[in-house]
């Protein structure tokens, strides 16, 4: 006997089900068997069940109960009538697969089969060729659903007579019947629709014949494919077969059981198996249009239950649930129980029953998510984290952001946002994500028709199983990064894949194996002067204890090398298996406590090998096995996630129906609920389609009326209500909108206004936005945010914007040591030497960046500038600091003597420069830049040694000496360094760049340490440079005065060097000179005004130091500041500070310098 028992509400079904299981059946080490829909419900079901099952008190233990899947239920029957171990069958689709690849491969060319040869194209063409085992999956997929759902199709198809219940087979998909055919010949089994009728006929001759219990149980399923309805009705003819239905409205059941075809007056009549009625055919039965728009899928099972079905056969138990709450939340429940659409109910101002939440993006979901969450827990005290599921379509994509927003912090302690310290269970994530092998394997098929990108290979690098397999630290991963940019890695792992995207084999350059040879060169050699062997020039940055590392990174490289090449070409199923299993060996390693991730990933190749063991011969691509492992390689949810104690995020069908006091439906946004999918061109059942077969659009919304009928207290439904960027309106999905005009119907406000202005919330985009603070301001009484830090942020938002100012307000008083002798980091000494030494090369560095000196000198601070990151596109042009640093690198090389080609080999090798012609036109350039330079060098130079009497040599410049500078000041104290580059009695400095004011400084400076140090000689100081504009060459030469009088000028840059330490002064080349040129000519005032101009227009103001010490962007009369006491004392002329200091450093030096250009 059939038994259907339906309840709106599932926990209403659970005392039924458990009385029907306590009754002790004749051998009490049977076990009974429910079959349930999902793990989720499985898990729910054990657990109430064990609040009835025992024997009075003792209640408390579910046990001896044998859950399974219906579909598991019915092929474990089938399978029994037949010796057929499910699990080697070779209708199943993952099986079925390699007999469709073998059916196409060997009858492509007959005439019937035209269509798929077209698809799968010709012989020659890899890309559609790829196609194959994809083609035969989504077949085998087709094609057994074809015999579950329309078994009569395929039993014609094989009796080779017309489609029963689809009439004869569209032209279209003529060869459809004739691929079933050939299949059914060359599978070495029965085919599912002929096993099954035979299974239904043995069972209803022959019951005993099936190792089952005299009942069974079928909970919670919301659709049942044509052959588990045949099975379950072949054993409820002989057995207790028990359907536990959850349906929403007992007023539809009836309506639809009163239904009787449209064929006559009378009684019921549903359509049998052989005129199932189509389901465009089929009336609106509901007169509420949320539920007849979200409860066909209960519609169809109702009516797919009574077909063929002889009243006297299926008993209907209705067990009612409890009565609705008073809420606005039970009034649309109770208009759906009822169906009836309309209603009078008044929605109190406090009711917070149905929540919908409009929010800019995913992201903003969550955290408003969260802030809901914390309010319904603050509220109520009886509410605990496991009565709360939140319901997710896409969970893989929100799942990261979960993390984020409800992961604890532990470090924050009790300053921990509440939801942070509320437990959440992320239930249903597939294998492929939580097991970083299969993630590894998946990268690896990825990869291997790939470019093998720089970026690509250190996320590789960086994953756990390989990190633990070549005992990669954090520090190794930003050390490989890091060389991974100065050895100018792109892509490719060698020439030989360059090859496979038509680019010649010969251009190694940017590849992993030529960026080994440079790591692993410089472990033995310098970067200098241009050295390289064969095709490598050595990297300097290998240092003695990085040898191990570079050493792993090789092997790794080699290792994956040798994987991708045996991941390549056309092989037997065995070999791509093997060469997968070789991998794992290679490159993966697993914690010992995490030992399983091993196991699980050989395990799923060893599946795939068991299903296509008896097809070795089939010739597979790449792609083919990219198909086949797919879905293997996501991995299947387990049922270790749901109902833990905590809190529940899932996707939307493992729990569905489940009742729980706070039902949270998360991401339904336009365009991603329900599912858009449309049904293949080549599916038969799609072109007519029948009550009672699948459809994903009709099941997500069915899904979505259960979620509304399971809450229990609130329902709360959030989604996408503006674009995150543009904050331009967009609407929910279609069933919340539905839901919305059902609410409208139900209930009003007490002044008369839509229930949907109380019940929709348009959130702010930001954390800090003071309404989440604002009592009342979002729906809830109070304030709707718990975070104390957006708190924060939200009152300092009201409060008045100051400028942020300078870092310092008034100079440091330091210790005088402070100012003139410690490095940074150093601790001061109050009684230490006042007159220590000055370095002559940190005076420069103060008067090139007064910012920056103070920040690092001073405070300790460095600040981290934006990193170079890999590149993984081959470069096309010279461009910004890679040009530059091409330009010095090879104009270093001119002046110490390298010939230019061997420069331009030596850039070639370092792999910066774009391959090729591309390369080549770039560093010609480059040269013919250069060359200018060396000639304005050698000619300062010569000109200085014959000045000198010294003998001039060919090569000028490798005569270069180092002076070592020593120079008592007039203060007592002694500036001490070395100045290299002196020829005679002049410094030559050459600079690739275009000559600018640090450059002019530098020489100035270390001519007046040289007079200061030895006024013997007549001491100049030339730098050279490209012009400002165009390509030429720039010069500046500086001669310093008399030994007093360089003395007193650096005597008094060492003060300023004091000053300088104290607070950051407003000293920067460029707008300092530009200050000090007009100022020769014009008043403070004009002078300010034109420095603003280049202040404006240049680099400085966006300095990272001066932003630490003035604010972002600063205006030139903020940082300019008002000028000392001393200041006015020494130019009283000139009222900011920026005025008196660009004098008194730059009016000397302009003075004293000679310029030009050519």
């Amino acid at each position: 006997m059939l038994h259907v028992h339906r309840s709106e509400r599932a926990e209403a079904l659970v005392a039924p089900l458990a009385a029907v299981l306590a009754a002790a059946p004749e051998d009490p080490f049977t076990p009974d068997v429910v079959a349930v829909p999902t793990r989720g419900v499985e898990r729910w079901l054990a657990q109430r069940l064990s609040h009835h099952l025992g024997a009075g008190e003792t209640a408390g233990i579910c046990a001896n109960v044998d859950f399974r899947g219906p579909r598991r239920l019915v092929e474990q029957v089938v399978a029994d009538l037949t010796d057929l171990d499910p699990d080697d069958d070779p209708w199943r689709p993952e099986r079925l697969a390699w007999s469709v690849l073998e059916v196409l491969d060997a009858h492509l060319a007959e005439p019937w089969a035209a269509p798929l040869a077209r698809y799968v194209g010709d012989p020659g063409d890899e890309v559609r060729r790829g196609r194959r085992l994809t083609l035969a999956r989504r077949l085998a997929d087709l094609l057994v659903d074809y015999a579950r759902q329309r078994p009569e199709v395929v039993l014609a198809w094989t009796a080779g007579s017309p489609s029963e219940g689809t009439g004869d087979t569209p032209d279209d998909l003529a060869w459809q019947p004739e691929l079933w055919r050939r299949l059914v010949d060359r599978v070495p089994a029965t085919d599912p629709a002929r096993r099954v009728e035979d299974a239904v006929a043995t069972l209803r001759a022959d019951p005993a014949a099936v190792d089952l219990p005299p009942r069974l149980s079928v909970f919670g399923p919301t659709r049942l494919p044509e052959d588990e309805l045949r099975v379950l009705r072949a054993l409820a003819e002989h057995r207790d077969v028990h359907l536990w239905l959850v349906h929403p409205s007992p007023a539809l059941w009836e309506k639809v059981a009163a239904y009787d075809g449209g064929a006559h007056d009378g009684p019921a009549v549903a359509p049998g198996p052989g005129d199932r009625a189509r389901r465009a055919d089929l009336p609106a039965f509901a007169r509420h249009p949320f539920l007849a728009s979200t409860g066909r899928d209960a519609v169809e099972l109702q009516l797919r239950l009574a077909a063929d079905d002889p009243a006297h056969a299926r008993v209907e138990t209705h067990h009612a649930a409890s009565a609705t709450p008073s809420t606005l939340l039970g009034a649309v429940q109770s208009a759906l129980r009822t169906d009836s659409p309309d209603g009078s109910h008044v929605v109190d101002p406090a009711d917070r029953s149905v929540q919908v939440l409009a929010c800019h993006g995913r992201s903003r979901q969550v955290e408003v998510l969260r802030e809901t969450l914390v309010g319904l827990f603050s509220a109520d005290p009886t509410l605990q984290a496991r009565d709360v599921i939140v319901l997710c379509p896409d969970v893989e994509t929100f799942a990261p952001l979960v993390t984020a927003t409800f992961g604890a912090v532990p470090e924050l302690g009790e300053d921990a946002h509440p939801g942070q310290r509320l437990r959440v269970s992320l239930a249903d994530r597939g294998a492929g994500t939580t097991n970083p092998v299969l993630a590894l394997l998946a990268t690896l098929l990825r990869l291997a028709d790939g470019r093998v990108t720089a970026s690509e290979v250190l996320d590789l690098a960086a994953s756990a199983p390989v990190r633990r397999r070549f005992r990669f630290s954090d520090d190794d991963v930003d050390r490989l990064r890091q060389w991974a940019v100065e050895a100018g890695v792109h892509w490719g792992e060698d020439g030989a894949r360059r090859a496979r995207f038509d680019i010649n084999e010969s251009v190694r350059q940017g590849t992993w194996d030529a960026a080994l040879d440079r790591l692993l060169l410089g472990a033995a050699m310098a970067d200098e002067d241009a050295r390289f062997v064969g095709p490598a020039l050595p990297l300097d940055d290998v240092g003695s204890t990085d040898v191990d590392l570079a050493g792993r990174l090789a092997e790794l490289v080699a290792r994956l090398t040798e994987t991708l090449r045996a991941l390549d070409g056309v092989h037997p199923l065995a070999h791509w298996l093997d060469a997968l299993d070789r991998a794992l060996t290679l490159l993966a390693e697993a914690p010992p406590t995490e030992a399983w991730q091993i196991g699980s990933a050989r395990r799923v190749l060893g599946d795939v090998r068991a299903a296509g063991a008896a097809h070795g011969g089939v010739a597979l691509r790449l792609a083919d096995v990219r198909a086949l492992l797919d879905d293997r390689l996501s991995g299947r949810p387990t049922r270790a996630g749901f109902r833990t104690g905590a809190l529940t995020v899932c996707s939307l069908e493992p729990m569905r129906s489940v009742p729980h006091r706070v039902v949270c439906l998360l991401g339904l946004d336009d365009g991603v609920f329900p599912r858009t999918a449309a049904p293949a061109g080549d599916d038969l059942l799609a072109r007519h389609p029948e009550i009672g077969e699948r459809d994903a659009r009709s099941e997500d919304r069915q899904i979505f009326l259960d979620a509304v009928a399971a809450a229990g207290d609130h329902l709360v439904v959030v989604h996408t209500g503006a674009d995150e960027r543009t904050g331009a309106a967009r609407p929910p999905a279609v069933p919340v909108a539905e839901l919305l005009d059902a609410l409208d119907r139900v209930a009003t406000t007490p002044d008369g206004r839509p229930a949907r202005q109380h019940v929709v919330v348009q959130h702010p985009l930001q954390t800090v936005d003071e309404r989440n603070f604002t009592p009342g301001a979002l729906g809830v009484p109070g304030p709707f945010s718990h975070d104390g830090a957006a708190f924060d942020g939200a009152r300092q938002a009201r409060e008045r914007r100051q400028p942020v100012g300078a870092l310092v307000g008034a100079p440091l008083d330091l210790p005088a040591v402070a100012a003139s002798g410690p490095g940074a980091g150093e601790v001061p000494d109050a009684g230490a030497d006042a007159r220590a030494d000055v370095e002559l090369d940190d005076l420069v560095r103060l008067l090139e960046n007064a910012p920056r000196w103070f920040a690092q000198h001073t405070l300790d601070v460095g600040l981290v500038l934006e990193e170079d990151d890999v590149e993984d596109r081959l470069p096309l042009a010279l461009t910004g600091l890679a040009g530059w640093g091409v330009g010095d690198r090879v104009l270093r090389a001119a002046l110490a003597g390298v010939d230019p080609n061997r420069a331009m080999q030596a850039e070639w090798r370092r792999g910066q420069v774009p391959p090729r012609e591309l390369g080549r036109s770039a560093l010609q350039e480059v040269v013919r830049s250069v060359g200018p330079l060396r000639v304005a060098a050698v000619e300062a130079a010569r000109e200085a040694d014959v000045a000198a009497g010294r003998p001039v040599s060919q090569d000028v410049l490798s005569s270069a000496e180092t002076v070592d500078v020593r120079a008592l000041l007039p203060d007592g104290r002694t500036l001490v360094g070395s100045v290299p580059g002196v020829h005679g009695a002049r410094v030559v400095r050459t600079e690739y760049s275009r000559l600018g004011p640090k450059h002019r400084l530098r020489a100035w400076v270390q001519a007046l340490a040289l007079t200061a140090s030895d006024p013997g000689r007549p001491w100049d100081a030339v730098a050279i440079g490209r012009a400002s504009r165009g390509p030429g060459v720039a010069w500046s030469t500086v001669t310093p005065p008399d030994r007093e009088t360089a003395s007193r000028v650096l005597a008094d840059l060492v003060a300023l060097r004091d000053e300088a330490a104290r607070e950051p002064l407003p000293l920067l080349p460029e707008v300092s000179l530009r200050y000090a040129e007009e100022r020769r000519t014009s008043d403070a005032r004009d002078a300010l005004m034109r420095a603003g101009w280049a202040w404006n227009k240049g680099f400085e103001r966006k300095d990272p130091y001066v932003v630490l010490a003035w604010g972002q962007d600063p205006a030139l009369p903020d940082v300019a500041g008002l000028a000392t006491t001393a200041d006015l004392g020494r130019l009283p002329d000139d009222p900011t500070r920026l005025g008196a200091l660009a004098r008194r450093v730059w009016e000397p030096l302009l003075e004293n310098e000679l310029r030009g250009a050519r």
